[in-house]
This record gives structure tokens, C-alpha cells and sequence, in this order.
């Protein structure tokens, strides 16, 4: 009893000192552009705001391109047929110029600072190939990252999505604001979960399905979500989907050791696949 009240009062102080970091740091904020200032207002509406590579124009949009197609092709081709639970296949690619050269376009910083409110840090990036697959698991169930307590991820068609190809699905933050009844029947159903995940079963009788929204598009599709506080996951498909998936938390972040993955070997590294490549050319 003694230790969860400590525990407790912990987690208040911490909550009390990032409330109070915030508002100090609410007179630094960077000043937005009028089309970025609509995609901060859109995400602190409902958690996601959609765009594409092509209205955002960053100069350095044609050579992330470039580089993402170059790597995909680089990847192992996996014979997972056979496997009812196809995982997906993942390369870190922080390493590699053209990925992080966009990840730290001044604008896309100026508006994640703005939205999360702190100074920021930026993880990395993957490279994602997720497979078909007939059931949900993993997460193909709805979720919420543990990251920080305001995480925002980008994620990045690489090829034409649609219903066959599985597109990201989220629903509003305005439908689940915090401490509504809403928010509460669906994070005690995630807490009986474990926090592993909720399927469509699940999240139906809370919020029905005509009110998710659903992230179809082109190649090119740039998805900016705070995984913390928009509940959302991927979507059974019948057609593999590429993407790129980019991370950006507080600095530091509330649970540091869970944002180690975008630069460490927990996938293989494709700068270290690069790097093997150059060697084998020069000799």
C-alpha cells in the first residue's frame, strides 16, 4: 500500500513539473506559417491530419523518395506465405542522409514542437513493409503508443493505398476527449488488454464504425498522428503496403527506452546494408 501511494504521488509531481515545463516553454514556441498553423490546429482537434509530400514541398521530398524506393528494393524478400501471422518487415534507415535530411525539415520541426509543446527530439525512421493478412493481431488491433505523453509519428505511403492495401484508421480525439465516458470504456478495455490491443469487436459497441476515420491515398500520403492519444491502427488487407514511419517525442521522453528501436539493431540497419554494398562495388 506504502509504495503504491509513492508511486502515486510520483507520477503527480512528474505530471505537475511537465504541465509547468509546458507553459514555459508556450512563450518560445516557433511562429507558423499559415498552412502549417492549419495542420497543428487539425491535429490538436482530432490527433491526425493528412497531407502529401507534394503540399507540404520540402526540398528535400524528391530525394527521400528517391532513397525510399532504392532501399525497398534492397529488402530481403521474405517467404512468408505459409505464416497465418505475417509480421512486418522493418529496416532502420535514420542513418541514411536522405531520411534524416527530411525528419528535420525546419518546418516539420517548428509545427511537432508546437503541437507537443516542448523541445523536441527526434528518433528516426523506418522503413516498413507490412504484409497481407486475414485476422488482426499486433498492430492491426487498435493501440496506443506509450512513448511520451504526446508522440507524434508520420507515416508515409510509399505505394497507392486503398481498402485492399490497408490504410491507417484512427478515431477523432474529439469523439474520446479525456475523461469522457467514451475515453473510459475504451482505455479500460485496452487496460484489460494489457495495452496490447483491442479489435474492431471491441471498440464497435463504444464507437461505431460509420464515425472512424480512414487514411486511403496515394503514393506520396504523409499521415501525421500522436499515436498517444488518438487511438488507431493498421487495417486488414489483401495487398502488401511500403511505408515510412517517423517518431518524435518530448526531449527527453517519458519512456526513453521505448524509442531506442529508431536507431539501435532491433531491425537490421540499412546504412550498415549500404555500407557492405559500397564495399563490394569498390573492390
Amino acid at each position: 500500500m506504502l509504495n503504491a501511494i509513492k508511486h502515486k504521488i510520483s507520477m503527480l509531481s512528474s505530471d505537475f513539473e511537465y504541465y509547468l515545463a509546458r507553459w514555459k516553454h508556450s512563450r518560445k514556441l516557433p511562429v507558423l506559417e499559415e498552412g502549417d498553423r492549419y495542420i497543428l490546429n487539425t491535429l490538436k482537434k482530432d490527433g491526425v491530419c493528412v497531407t502529401t509530400l507534394a503540399d507540404l514541398k520540402f526540398n528535400s521530398s524528391s530525394e527521400l523518395l528517391k532513397a525510399a524506393y532504392h532501399e525497398l528494393s534492397q529488402m530481403e524478400n521474405l517467404n512468408n506465405d505459409h505464416i497465418e501471422q505475417k509480421l512486418p518487415q522493418i529496416y532502420t534507415v535514420t542513418g541514411l542522409p536522405e531520411f534524416y535530411a527530411w525528419g528535420i525539415e525546419k518546418r516539420l520541426l517548428n509545427i511537432i514542437e508546437n503541437y507537443i509543446g516542448l523541445p523536441i527530439a527526434f528518433h528516426g525512421v523506418h522503413l516498413r513493409k507490412d504484409f497481407k493478412n486475414k485476422h488482426q493481431f499486433g498492430t492491426l488491433l487498435w493501440h496506443s503508443d506509450a512513448e511520451d505523453r504526446r508522440i507524434i509519428k508520420i507515416i508515409i505511403y510509399l505505394n497507392d493505398v486503398e481498402e485492399k492495401t490497408g490504410p491507417f484508421e484512427y478515431i477523432p480525439r474529439s469523439l474520446t476527449p479525456l475523461f469522457s465516458w467514451n475515453y473510459f470504456r475504451l482505455y479500460y478495455k485496452l487496460w484489460k488488454a494489457g495495452y496490447m490491443g483491442i479489435d474492431d469487436q471491441e471498440v464497435k459497441p463504444v464507437i461505431p464504425k460509420s464515425a472512424w476515420k480512414s487514411c486511403p491515398g496515394p503514393a506520396g500520403t504523409v499521415i501525421l498522428v500522436d499515436t498517444k492519444n488518438a487511438l488507431h491502427h493498421g487495417t486488414v488487407r489483401t495487398e502488401d503496403r511500403s511505408t515510412l514511419f517517423l517518431c518524435y517525442t518530448a526531449n527527453p521522453p517519458e519512456r526513453p527506452d521505448l524509442c531506442t528501436q529508431y536507431w539501435n539493431d532491433t531491425y537490421p540497419r540499412a546504412e550498415l546494408r549500404s555500407s557492405l554494398d559500397a564495399v563490394k562495388v569498390s573492390t
